[in-house]
């Protein structure tokens, strides 16, 4: 089930995700997915990227409608308004600053500094810090800033999420293997310069481009959308 969302071969061409990585560094076992070469870059096959993504937004509504929690993750620089966006607006966690290792494999420890950083947001928005020096109390606002670019995507994440849709593969691999050793499902955009097989959900598609990003996190969002109203 994908709600009725329809994939277009063209708006995918048009996003560029059909564009992959130099011919040197094609991975053997993305070799099925690829339709041929122009100007030395690999081209996907978009019927078979639209047949994954459909396979992924399935199982994103069937998620999504039973209840369960998915986080989007995403760190190469270009890309994380973009996520960041787009999981704001389709209400589920994101991670798109540096992932810090052990988020899923420790998750307890992660949470324990996640409640420090809500307690401390708190004091301040109450006033209870006024009662320290001008000086301590930049310390906590330089302390909550830091705190905020690595936990604000997961300050609502209580428990580890069911699924992981991760943009950018090579980059964040050790999100991908936390989450294999957590029994996560995991759904991530692979371009043809990586090794498909940790994903559950491959979707073939460029993870460089910042329109084929957005082409494929927005029908995921929508799908996450569609699904939460389906079931209220």
């Amino acid at each position: 089930m994908t709600n009725n969302i329809k994939l277009s071969v063209e708006e995918m061409e048009k996003a560029g995700v059909n564009l992959g990585h130099k011919i040197s560094k094609l991975h053997p076992k993305m070799k099925e997915y690829v339709a041929g070469i122009k100007n030395g870059v690999h081209v996907f096959d978009l019927e078979k990227t639209s047949e994954e993504l459909s396979k992924a937004l399935a199982f994103v509504s069937k998620t999504v409608a039973d209840g369960k929690n998915i986080i989007f993750v995403g760190t190469k620089i270009q890309l994380r308004g973009v996520i960041q966006n787009a999981a704001v607006e389709g209400g589920v966690s994101y991670v798109t600053e540096r992932w810090l290792g052990g988020t899923f494999t420790n998750f307890e420890t992660i949470q324990k500094r996640v409640s420090y950083f809500k307690d401390l947001e708190m004091k301040k928005g109450t006033g209870e810090l006024a009662k320290y020096t001008k000086k301590e109390q930049l310390n906590f606002d330089r302390e909550i800033a830091k705190l905020r670019v690595k936990f604000e995507g997961i300050r609502n994440m209580t428990k580890l999420p069911e699924a992981v849709v991760i943009f950018g593969l090579d980059k964040d691999i050790t999100c991908a293997r936390e989450a294999k050793r957590k029994g996560i499902k995991i759904i991530s955009i692979v371009d043809t310069n990586v090794n498909p097989d940790i994903v559950d959900y491959p979707i073939p598609a460029n993870d460089d481009a910042i329109s084929a990003v957005r082409y494929i996190i927005n029908i995921v969002k929508e799908t996450i959308l569609n699904s939460k109203q389906a079931i209220k």
